[in-house]
């Protein structure tokens, strides 16, 4: 963890272990730990969101690159680009016909997959400018990088979820300032649908999301310095909240819990039985989701969904 990640837990921690209920926010599950097991998740049977969205992806990646004719591609919380490779090989393709450079800027909080990401996708793309940063896209500054002709943002995997709609609109809002006019954005959003197979998707019989869920403990103390914490005495809880049409991630303490936090200089205390919110996953219908583009300052031009019609992906315009 850089001394910048780690100065961004610690005021994290010290705004929400205290709060009521305790709160983490969801990025803290994406250490390089964290990131190997969502990329598990996404391959888990009851996970459906990734193969929707690459289903969406692999049918329309080629009318993405035609219709935005981006130069420069920046995706926010990239991870591990596996979906991102529809799109790379499309406007590669497109670079070629053009005899233009396209640029690749993946953004992530963790060093160590972005890294080795990167160099994985510089090897397989050796026509792509490759340029990882290591940023946090939810910063008040957000910017983007110059570009030669339009740029892309991409937001995929339904993240745009684990905002609530403060957040959402304010990240939204941040996001339309730092386009240009003729830039685009490419979001992926999940469908509000059947409750069971949402709380499924987040408890899955494997065991994988609670190990995924857990994780937050393991980067708390590992990051704090932290006494008196263990992963061990904490259940992972997945429910459905209906009034705001989203899925909660809990993680609930076995024990009374007793840490010093040797990174804040601070005690911490949990009764058996209380919880503290690590995600939450809200899921849309595409009219809501296109109007609050609209009061972000960005107009929708397409919107996609699966044979499902499980999952969204829409492109909208600076």
């Amino acid at each position: 963890m850089t001394a910048d990640a780690g100065r961004q837990l610690a005021d994290d921690a010290a705004d929400g272990l205290w709060s009521d209920p305790p709160t983490l926010p969801t990025k803290w599950l994406y250490d390089e730990r964290g990131s190997l097991l969502f990329d598990e998740i996404t391959r888990l049977p009851e996970y459906y969101p990734t193969r929707r969205e690459t289903s969406i992806l692999y049918a329309r990646a080629t009318e993405i690159a035609a219709l935005t004719d981006a130069a420069t591609m920046v995706e926010f919380g990239s991870g591990t680009s596996t979906k991102t490779r529809l799109l790379l090989a499309a406007f590669a393709d497109r670079a070629e016909a053009t005899g233009r450079r396209f640029t690749y800027v993946p953004l992530d909080v963790s060093t160590q997959i972005l890294e080795s990401s990167a160099a994985e996708l510089a090897r397989d793309y050796p026509d792509i400018d490759i340029e990882p940063a290591v940023a946090d896209f939810t910063a008040p500054d957000l910017a983007l990088p110059a570009s030669d002709g339009p740029r892309i943002a991409v937001f995929l995997g339904g993240t745009i979820g684990n905002f609530d709609d403060a957040m959402r609109a304010t990240f939204l809002g941040r996001l339309a300032k730092a386009l240009d006019p003729g830039d685009y954005f490419l979001l992926g959003a999940d469908l509000i649908k059947d409750t069971g197979r949402l709380v499924a998707a987040y408890n899955d019989k494997a065991g994988v999301t609670a190990d995924f869920n857990r994780n937050m403990i393991e980067v708390l103390r590992r990051g704090l310095d932290a006494d008196g914490l263990y992963v061990d005495d904490f259940d992972h809880i997945a429910r459905w909240n209906p009034v705001q049409h989203r899925i909660e991630m809990w993680l609930r303490a076995r024990r009374d819990v007793d840490v010093r936090f040797r990174g804040l200089d601070r005690n911490w205390q949990l009764e058996r039985g209380a919880e503290v919110l690590t995600e939450i996953s809200t899921k849309f219908d595409r009219s809501t989701l296109a109007d609050e583009l609209a009061q972000a300052g960005v107009v929708v031009e397409r919107q996609w969904t699966d044979d499902h019609d499980d999952f969204l992906v829409t492109l909208s315009r600076r």
